[in-house]
């Protein structure tokens, strides 16, 4: 039986992570200081196979027993909680991507990095594909998330280059499903929380600025398989259909049925004009490629929200 560590565990894509593994077979340890996670996440697996650890990654890490594969999920991911939490935020990507590399190879673990499309910043080159370095501010607000993530690229490489660790990094794109937060901050949270309990959507920018919204589970499918990959280079990971977010208010509007206005605010610092994946090498090598069309998703999601915010489904 394959034992796995995955921190960050009780978060968004950590729990979806932990359900997809435990049906896989392996011991699932999930590891989180709770900053933006919830035991809420994880409080329906009832399995001899699934350890929780409350811990923060920055600290060291020991862990008894042997460990087949760590994936290193930890880390705030959404623009409210870097900049709520900007300290924090680098030191997950810098000291607690260092201890879990630790760990790895003290364990001989396989070690997966969740990284980002943010690493790529306000792209000048679109669809982004693996080979482009990208167009990020250090010294922006949002650079504490994007530099955090591309420190954790460089020195999990140099942990595979120079420690022979087999190490994989997954460059997620925008997803979206159950277990997000109502108040993420993100845009598809953002806009059915506001569609469902009738106030304004608020739309940053004049709404023309593009993201490509990936379902959680086709995105775990992803990652699982390039867990399972012989591949060490940077892989995205992300549905690779464009829509202008002035397109995804008005889907979001239209599947909830809701009638609320839509209000436009200036767009942050460094926000992102364009988000596409390439995904060429995921089909390639991996075989992979989402399956979940958007209104299926949202419908979904949808539910979960109501839920979440005590709406009853009509």
């Amino acid at each position: 039986m394959h034992r796995t560590l995955i921190t960050g565990g009780a978060g968004f894509l950590g729990s979806h992570l932990c359900d997809y593994l435990l049906n896989k077979g392996h011991h699932v340890i999930c590891m989180d200081n709770l900053i933006t996670g919830s035991l809420e996440n994880i409080k329906h697996i009832k399995s001899d196979r699934f350890t929780f650890i409350e811990h923060n990654v920055t600290k060291f890490i020991d862990i008894d027993g042997p460990i087949d594969y760590i994936l290193h999920f930890a880390s705030p991911a959404s623009p409210i909680d870097y900049l709520e939490f900007p300290i924090p935020t680098l030191k997950v990507g810098s000291l607690g991507t260092h201890n879990a590399l630790g760990l790895a190879k003290k364990k001989k673990s396989v070690f997966l990095i969740a990284s980002t499309s943010e690493v790529y910043g306000d792209p000048l080159v679109h669809p982004q594909s693996e080979d482009y370095w990208g167009n990020v501010n250090p010294i922006g607000p949002r650079g504490v998330y994007d530099e955090a993530k591309r420190f954790a690229e460089a020195i999990t490489m140099a942990y595979h280059r120079y420690h022979n660790i087999d190490t994989k990094i997954v460059r997620i794109f925008n997803t979206y499903g159950p277990r997000m937060r109502l108040n993420d901050g993100r845009a598809i949270p953002n806009f059915l929380k506001q569609a469902l309990t009738g106030k304004e959507l608020t739309a940053y920018g004049d709404g023309s600025q593009t993201r490509s919204f990936c379902y959680v589970s086709d995105l775990i499918e992803g990652i699982y398989r390039l867990l399972m990959s012989n591949i060490n280079d940077p892989i995205n990971i992300g549905n690779p259909i464009e829509m202008t977010i002035q397109q995804m208010v008005e889907k979001i509007l239209q599947a909830t049925g809701s009638h609320s206005k839509i209000s436009y605010r200036p767009l942050p610092e460094d926000d992102p004009k364009v988000r596409q994946p390439n995904i060429e090498k995921a089909v390639k090598y991996l075989g992979w490629e989402p399956q979940i069309k958007l209104d299926e998703g949202l419908k979904t999601t949808i539910e979960y929200f109501k839920n979440q915010l005590g709406i009853e489904s009509s």
